[in-house]
């Protein structure tokens, strides 16, 4: 039989700490409780395997505790955990060298997978060594920007350029497939891509409402003919600030693959700005996670 991972479950809230002990012993952990920074310090004694660490606590908060597990015992993992409205507390802790962080109240499962990576991060430690999303993202500087009022006839030239320039590796393999529209304090407002330039020659009364006869009429090769190139004529000229898309959600550089792979499937994003201490850096786009599993897998690791 495998041993149990030792848990040390760090909370001055008692109504959490009772909760997580019952739960995490029920799924096979052995579980340590202490109340306080203090108190972990002695129940280090017991040889945890993985700390799980509240930042918010009373008198000496999440931050001193780590910073003082670490210079006791280096290599033990942690875990931190925070409030939804404290994420760059959580990512400064994890700077701190935390192994994770998580935001209360967490599901079990998510711990639970938690405490088993942190357990294999020290036993297969190059594993765990991912490239980050600094690591995989397109630079901003070799990424096209361009002004609102710049029109869509010069923003197609210019992705049409990217297909060509091979300024890096990445956008040499697909082109960019899109421009960010910045203003004038290089703040990213927009983000104009070839989908929405589609959608924008699509004339409005294709999806008005409609007599049944119109319908009919939709579906004769006569109605098609001539309305793309009319359409892409009568659009050249308008701003892209009328036409772009919002601005892409946000990630930090130093985020993992899977937080922006998570970030992109639930939202339904192809690409997302990467800011590192408030400032935009680059893009992570969906091809670049795409070219990432192939290098894994070319590789061997994983």
């Amino acid at each position: 039989m495998s041993k149990k991972i030792k848990v040390l479950m760090v909370d001055d809230e008692e109504r959490f700490r009772e909760t997580t002990d019952k739960i995490l012993t029920r799924r096979g952990f052995e579980t340590i409780m202490a109340e306080s920074g203090a108190q972990a310090f002695e129940k280090l004694e017991q040889n945890p395997d993985v700390v799980i660490l509240d930042i918010r606590m009373k008198g000496m908060d999440g931050h001193e505790t780590l910073w003082e597990i670490k210079k006791r015992r280096p290599d033990l993992p942690v875990i931190m955990l925070t409030g939804y409205g404290d994420m760059d507390s959580a990512r400064q802790a994890h700077d701190q060298g935390a192994f994770d962080y998580l935001a209360k109240p967490c599901d079990i499962d998510v711990l639970a997978g938690k405490i088993r990576d942190a357990v294999q991060s020290m036993q297969v430690p190059e594993r765990y060594q991912e490239t980050p999303v600094s690591g995989v993202m397109i630079p901003i500087e070799e990424y096209t920007t361009l002004m609102p009022e710049v029109t869509v006839r010069e923003a197609i030239l210019e992705i049409k350029k990217s297909f060509a320039t091979r300024a890096t590796s990445r956008i040499m393999e697909t082109g960019h497939r899109s421009v960010l529209v910045i203003d004038r304090s290089r703040n990213v407002i927009g983000v104009l891509a070839i989908n929405g330039l589609m959608e924008m020659i699509l004339p409005g009364y294709l999806s008005a409402p409609r007599p049944s006869t119109a319908d009919s009429i939709q579906y004769s090769p006569m109605f098609w003919r001539g309305m793309f190139q009319t359409e892409v004529k009568n659009n050249a000229d308008m701003p892209i600030g009328e036409v772009m898309s919002p601005a892409p959600y946000s990630i930090d550089a130093e985020a993992s693959l899977m937080e922006a792979t998570y970030f992109m499937v639930q939202h339904k994003a192809r690409r997302l700005i990467v800011r590192a201490r408030g400032k935009v850096v680059g893009i992570i786009r969906e091809q670049d996670l795409f070219f990432e599993m192939e290098k894994i897998l070319r590789s061997g690791s994983g």
